[in-house]
C-alpha cells in the first residue's frame, strides 16, 4: 500500500471508528459567537470570536463546556476568524498570531479535559440540571474558515471574491494557519462554510501539497436548498471532497434548516462518505444593521423532526451552527439518542 493510500484509509477509519463507538451517529456543537456573547463577551470587533482567544480565554473554555454538557461529541475551536493576516492587521506580532490559532485548539481540548474530569466525578449520565455527564468519545475539530470570513464583510455568503482572486492565493493565504492547525493537536481540521468550488479546490490542494496529517471534513452553505451560495454545483463541490482521501466528510453548515433534506440528498449522489450538517437557526441576517433578525427562525424543541429526517437521508454527524445554542445541541442529542446502536 503507498503512503497516500495508507494516509487516506486512516483519515476514513477516524471517522467511521468513531461513528461507530457513538452508535452510528454523532453531535456537532453549536453557535459559538452568540454564546460568547450570552457569556459577557464584546464581540465588536473584525477579529469577531477569534478576539477572545486573548481577551476572554475562560468564556471560550465556558462555551466549549456548555456544549460537551449539552451532549456535543465533537466540538470546533475558536479559529474560524483567526487568521495570522487578521492578527497581525490589529498589531499582533507573527509569533503572538501563531501562538493565538494553537492556543484555540489548547483551549478546546482543555474543556474536553475538564468535562472528563467532571464525568468522573459524577455518578450518572445526567446530572440533575439536565447534563450530559458521559464518559464518551470527543473529538476536537480546528475549524477553519473561508477567506470571506477574514474579509469580514459578508462575502462567505456570497463567494464573490472577484477576478484578482485565483487558486494560489487562497492556497498562499490558508496554507500557514492550516500547517498550525494541523500540527496543534486537534483531531481533524473543520474547514467550514465554504463558499465556492475555487476555496474548496484551494483546500484540498493544500492538503496534499503540504502532506497534512490531520484529517479534515469540508462543509460548504447554501441560500437556495440547490447550490452553494456562489451559484456553483453543489454536486460539483462535494465531489471535491470525495476525491481527496484526507477529507473524512462532506456537508452543509451555516444553512437555514428548510433547505437541508434536499441538500443530503444531492451531496448522498457524489459521495461515499459520511455527510455532516450543523444548520442556523434559520434566522435572517440584517447586512446593514450587522445583527440578526430576532423571531425570524425556528424554536430549538422544532430542531427534533428535522434531525430525524436528515439522519433518515443519510446524514450521520448534525449539529448547529449560527444562533443555535447548548439548548438546541441538547434537543438534537436526545433526538439522536433514540437511533443509537449503543
Amino acid at each position: 500500500m503507498s503512503t497516500v493510500d495508507a494516509n487516506a484509509q486512516s483519515s476514513s477509519s477516524l471517522i467511521k471508528d468513531f461513528l461507530h463507538k457513538c452508535g452510528g451517529v454523532a453531535v456537532i456543537d453549536g453557535g459559538f459567537a452568540t454564546e460568547l456573547e450570552r457569556h459577557g463577551a464584546d464581540l465588536n470587533d473584525p477579529l469577531w470570536s477569534a478576539k477572545c482567544l486573548l481577551t476572554d480565554p475562560h468564556l471560550v473554555r465556558a462555551v466549549h463546556l456548555d456544549y460537551l454538557e449539552a451532549g456535543a461529541d465533537i466540538i470546533l475551536s475558536s479559529s474560524y476568524q483567526a487568521t495570522i493576516q487578521g492578527f497581525k492587521a490589529k498589531g499582533y506580532s507573527l509569533e503572538e498570531s501563531e501562538f493565538l490559532l494553537k492556543r484555540s485548539v489548547e483551549i478546546a481540548c482543555e474543556a474536553r479535559d475538564v468535562y472528563y474530569t467532571r464525568c468522573c466525578k459524577s455518578s450518572s449520565d445526567h446530572s440533575t440540571d439536565g447534563k450530559v455527564l458521559k464518559q464518551r468519545p470527543i473529538l476536537v475539530a480546528a475549524s477553519v474558515g473561508s477567506y470571506g470570513a477574514y474579509l469580514a464583510d459578508g462575502s462567505e455568503y456570497s463567494g464573490e471574491y472577484g477576478d484578482a482572486i485565483d487558486l494560489k492565493f487562497l492556497k498562499d493565504f490558508h496554507r500557514r494557519r492550516v500547517q498550525l492547525l494541523a500540527e496543534s493537536g486537534a483531531d481533524l481540521i473543520a474547514f467550514e462554510t465554504v463558499p465556492n468550488k475555487l476555496e474548496a479546490q484551494a483546500f484540498v490542494e493544500l492538503l496534499e501539497e503540504e502532506d497534512i496529517k490531520t484529517p479534515a471534513w469540508l462543509s460548504f452553505n447554501s441560500k437556495d436548498g440547490i447550490n452553494v451560495v456562489s451559484g456553483d454545483s453543489l454536486s460539483e463541490c462535494a465531489a471535491i471532497g470525495e476525491s481527496c482521501g484526507k477529507v473524512l466528510a462532506v456537508g452543509i453548515n451555516c444553512t437555514p434548516p428548510r433547505f437541508i433534506l434536499d441538500l443530503i440528498r444531492s451531496i448522498n449522489q457524489v459521495t461515499t462518505k459520511p455527510i455532516l450538517i450543523y444548520p442556523n437557526s434559520g434566522e435572517s441576517y440584517d447586512g446593514d444593521r450587522k445583527e440578526w433578525v430576532r423571531n425570524t427562525g425556528i424554536a430549538d424543541e422544532d430542531f427534533v423532526p428535522y434531525v430525524n429526517k436528515w439522519c433518515e437521508a443519510g446524514a450521520s454527524l448534525v449539529g448547529g451552527c449560527c444562533r443555535t445554542t447548548p439548548n438546541t445541541i441538547r434537543e438534537i442529542h436526545h433526538a439522536l439518542s433514540s437511533r443509537r446502536t449503543v
